[in-house]
Formats: structure tokens, sequence, C-alpha cells
């Protein structure tokens, strides 16, 4: 049976107010960092996985403690990032939707692999976003509707080398059959003048980043 939302915590810059977002019913998961974040706010993740490089032996013993399931694997001998051998569990429990927080931070290297990660969800059918304080980013491939919100911007940036048939309904500056590449800023900064705004595209991966400067 498909559950609803699955919440990742992961190791990047992650603040308080992030606790909040957790909703009854959500399943949590904890990786390397993230996982003790969690523990300190009284969290008990689902599960708390990664190589905890980045935590102390008592930590990672009260986070062995505070946590329903516990994976750990080789710092040196791995394959997968932590945020991305969460995500890869998150996704076998075929959820209706995954949010990461924690997933940008000052390590650009990470912020941009955690992005791109993305797309590996999006090819699983699961709806699935980063967030933190300032953006809300997501991808698609084919239909996506934008929710009017407290983050003004609406940015739309190609993943692939180029997106094609993109048209906006609802937006401040309409596209319609457009077509966007890498190393374009046509999709930048654009407003809803509804509710809802529609984005439509016929082939190519396309970042959706929903922002606010304050």
């Amino acid at each position: 049976m498909t559950i609803g939302r699955v919440i990742i915590f992961t190791g990047g810059s992650l603040e308080e107010r992030d606790i909040k977002e957790i909703q009854p019913g959500d399943t949590v998961i904890g990786a390397d960092y993230g996982a003790w974040f969690l523990v300190q706010h009284g969290i008990s993740p689902e599960l708390s996985a990664g190589d905890f490089d980045s935590v102390t032996e008592e930590q990672l013993r009260k986070i062995q403690q505070s946590s329903k399931q516990f994976v750990s694997c080789d710092p040196i001998n791995k394959n997968l990032s932590d945020t991305e051998l969460a995500l890869e569990y998150a996704i076998q429990m075929e959820p209706r939707e995954i949010i990461i927080f924690g997933a940008i931070g000052t390590r650009l290297d990470h912020t941009l692999a955690n992005i791109q990660i993305l797309s590996k969800v999006l090819k699983r059918g699961i709806s699935c976003s980063i967030w933190n304080r300032h953006n809300r980013i997501t991808i698609t491939d084919s239909v996506h509707v934008v929710s009017r919100n407290d983050f003004p911007y609406v940015s739309l940036i190609p993943l692939s080398n180029e997106v094609t048939g993109i048209t906006l309904e609802g937006f401040m500056y309409p596209l319609h059959d457009a077509v966007l590449s890498i190393g374009e800023s046509l999709g930048i900064s654009n407003r809803l003048l509804q509710e809802t705004g529609t984005i439509t595209l016929k082939e190519g991966l396309l970042l959706v980043i929903q922002s606010k400067d304050e």
C-alpha cells in the first residue's frame, strides 16, 4: 500500500523551522548528520542511514538508540552519497511524495548532486522536492502545477540540454511551445497571476524552483 509523505533530513544546512514541516503520518528518515539533527529535536527516525562520518561516537550511539531502523555503510567503499542512500530507501517505500531537507548547504558539489538525483525519483513516478528557507525545488518532464505560497518567484531551468514545447498558463510572463536550452536565463523569476499556474512540456527535464529573497 502506498504511504503518504517521506521526509528526509540530510547533512546540509538545517534549521529548527524545518522540524515544524513534519506532519502527523509522515515517515521520517535521517541521513548521516541529518539523523542526529532529528534526534536532537526529539524525533525518532523511522530509518537512519549513512556512513555517519559527520557525528561523534556518542552521537552515533544515541542515533542508533533512537532510530527504528539503522543502516551504516563504510565511508570509503561506497557508491552512493548519504542523501542518495536515504533516497533509495525512501523510493522502496513507494510513497506519494518525498521531501528533502538539508540537501542545500555550503558544499556546492553536494548541492548540485542532490538536485540532479531528483530525476531518479521522477523516473519512478514519485513527486520529490528539496526544501529550505528560501527555495522549493522540484523537477518535471511533462506537467507540473505550481501553487501560490510564500515563495513569489518561479524559475524554470533546463536540466537536459534542451527542453521543448514549454507552455505556461497562469503566469505573469506566459510561454507557448517555447524551447529552453542550457545556458539561457529566459525562465528566471516568473510570477503567478492566479492561485495556481500550470507548466507543460513535450520533451526534456525541467527544474522548477519557487523562491524568495527574505
